[in-house]
This record gives structure tokens, sequence and C-alpha cells, in this order.
């Protein structure tokens, strides 16, 4: 009995003091899509939630977030995509995937699912390729696009 009162009350103080997660707090990933436009190779993330932030940079190797181990995807140049809080927990679509029909864009990889943050590594070809990244919303998606 003294052990079971002993285990309600660590369960009663842990959940005071860590709060609750909630889905107001994320967004799930709901699909990925790309597409070739003049001038420039876009990729779409649509969620089904608010607005996530995200920081993108150039790299020469993508990496997974939890292993730090190196991951194989197409392309000289990758542009690495950090959303959160995010997740793709629920996400049954590609999480990698090559991009035939593009110009410069040659795969779409994910890096990262972990702890709210969401990370996509797309590779290209060349080096030093301007992008953008931008919003649009009603559905919530984020929006990178690579020059030509």
């Amino acid at each position: 009995m003294k052990r079971i009162v002993v285990v309600l009350v660590a369960l009663g103080m842990a959940m005071s003091v860590v709060p609750a997660a909630s889905a107001a707090e994320g967004t799930e990933l709901a699909n990925i899509r790309t597409g070739r436009h003049a001038g420039f190779d876009r990729v779409v993330f649509d969620f089904s939630g608010p607005r996530p932030e995200v920081v993108a940079g150039r790299t020469s190797e993508p990496y997974h977030c939890g292993s730090g181990k190196p991951i194989t995807a197409k392309g000289d140049e990758f542009l690495e995509v950090t959303m959160w809080p995010a997740d793709a927990h629920g996400y049954t679509g590609p999480r990698s995937f090559d991009t035939p029909g593009l110009l410069n864009v040659r795969s779409v990889t994910n890096t990262c699912d972990f702890e709210a943050h969401l990370g996509f590594a797309i590779g290209y070809a060349g080096a030093g390729r301007a992008y953008r990244v931008s919003f649009l919303d009603n559905p919530t998606r984020v929006v990178v696009d690579i020059d030509h």
C-alpha cells in the first residue's frame, strides 16, 4: 500500500510540473508536394495546424538529427529546412523521395522528426543557389523555392 501511495504522489507531482502537450502547440505534416515553375523548383509542406517556425540553411551533407549519422540523398548541395513545433508522427506519405521532372531539385529527405522538430533536406544540382522560404494559409503551407 505504501508503494502505491508513493507512486501516486510522484505521478501527481510530475503532472503538475510537466505541462501536457496540446494540438494547439504544434502542427502535423499532412502532405509534401513538388513542382517545376518558370525560374524555380518548388517544394511545399502542407500542415494541418498553425504555422510553424522555420529555419533554412545550406549544407554539403545532411545528417539525421537523432543519430548524427549522414543521410544518403541525391544532390550536390542541400537546403536543410527545420520546422517547429511540428511533427510527422501521423504522416503516411513518403518521407524520402527523388524528384524527377524538376530542373534542379533532385531529392527531398526527412532528416528529423523528434521533440517537435521536423526537418527535411532538399537536395539540388549545383551549389549556392538562391532560395526563398514563405508561408501560405488555409491550409497552412511552408513553401520553399529554389532558383534554376
